[in-house]
């Protein structure tokens, strides 16, 4: 089991640290559990609201860069600027909201819980989830005998493997094996057919099919075969670079997120700022969440590509979306790099604010909209209750 994919969103040569992947082999059965469908024409109502842990330190352009829940929902975990990964535990999740456990499942077996992150000029590094001890490190080196740093990192569907996107290459590591020991596999085939430059996104697909999707720098996206690299499709269409790929719940579609440009099908707003979007896709498969430099999380239907609904989730660019795996909710994360500019460059911009917060939201159901429909109107902009809750969660550095 896998959550893959929150990287850096700056220039090629430049990397911070990411949270880029969370493995969990003790993920709850879902044989008899129905993700529930969420009526999106009632705004969400924001529970929860992080805030002061990304306010304080000597990074004062400090700045969220993405969000994913842990595989069992019992927390999320955000990359920041200030090169600090938290795991932040969700309230009433069977802890009583404390930090010490990342969820009731790790206690039974926390070897599971470790997610990995990759960082410019170190190697990617798998940590504990639960304490934020660093398990172990695996290392690339280049011709130079020096550590070479990933550029994307995800787990494969059965957890054994780290698979790491580096300038044309993608390298496989055995979670077990830590150290330098890896295969290397080429994305251009001997026809010069394949990727070029950064490969900057990765994903498996759900259905366990063995393919996995990988997107580059230079615009394109291909799909690949697990177990020898196969290059089995090649992609093009996105104007940027790609920054993010997702399969369908199914398997049956691809979607790409691109740099300074919107997605492919259905499309967002433009992204006029070099910041990396992510998305989401709910459960059921049905509807896709997305970012926009307005501050706006924007909802997609999958079936026709129309756009849903929107709200506010912040006053700056909603950086990350990730829905919960079980539960009508989704966190959302904001916030983007502001360069010493001369004060008249954001003239144009949607929005002024610089708001660097996490946020979950909690959605109306359809069984019980009616009951809820008053609740989520009136709380959607009145957020003072919520604000100084819960604001001292688990913190890994």
């Amino acid at each position: 089991m896998s959550v893959t994919e929150v990287m850096d969103e700056e220039e090629e040569n430049h990397q911070s640290s990411s949270p880029s992947a969370v493995a969990d082999s003790t993920q709850p059965a879902q044989e008899e559990y129905s993700w529930p469908v969420i009526r999106y024409d009632v705004p969400p109502h924001r529970a929860y609201h992080f805030y002061h842990q990304f306010r304080t330190g000597p990074n004062h352009n400090n700045f969220l860069k993405g969000v994913k829940w842990s595989p069992d929902g019992s927390c999320f975990l955000t990359s920041s600027e200030d090169n600090t990964l938290r795991v932040f535990p969700l309230p009433d999740y069977g802890s009583g909201g404390d930090v010490s456990t990342c969820s009731t499942a790790s206690d039974e077996d926390p070897v599971s819980c470790v997610f990995a992150s990759t960082t410019r000029d170190h190697p990617i590094h798998l940590w504990d989830a639960t304490s934020g001890e660093l398990r172990c490190t695996y290392r690339a080196y280049d011709a130079m005998d020096e550590i070479s740093a990933a550029f994307s990192v995800a787990f494969n569907p059965t957890g054994t493997k780290i698979f790491a996107g580096y300038n044309k290459a993608v390298r496989v590591f055995n979670l077990h094996r830590p150290g330098r020991d890896f295969r290397q596999h080429s994305t251009l085939q001997g026809n010069k057919e394949g990727l070029t430059g950064i490969i900057s996104a990765l994903d498996f697909c759900p259905t366990h099919t063995g393919l996995l999707a990988v997107g580059s720098y230079s615009q394109t996206t291909a799909i690949y075969r697990e177990d020898n690299m196969e290059l089995l499709y090649v992609l093009h269409g996105q104007e940027g670079g790609i920054t993010h790929v997702q399969f369908s719940k199914d398997g049956n579609y691809l979607y790409t997120g691109g740099r300074k440009v919107g997605f492919k099908k259905p499309y967002r707003p433009p992204i006029d700022i070099p910041t990396r979007i992510l998305f989401d896709i709910e459960p059921l498969g049905r509807h896709l969440g997305t970012g926009g430099q307005d501050g706006l999380v924007h909802l997609y239907d999958l079936q026709t590509g129309n756009w849903v609904s929107s709200f506010q989730a912040a006053s700056d660019t909603v950086s990350g979306f990730s829905f919960h795996p079980y539960l009508p909710m989704a966190a959302s994360s904001s916030g983007h790099r502001r360069y010493v500019v001369p004060d008249d460059v954001y003239d144009d911009m949607p929005l002024s604010g610089n708001e660097n917060c996490a946020s979950v939201w909690s959605f109306s159901v359809a069984s019980t909209v009616e009951n809820d429909a008053d609740m989520n109107s009136g709380d959607f902009n009145s957020l003072s209750e919520h604000e100084n809750q819960h604001e001292d969660p688990g913190l890994i550095s």
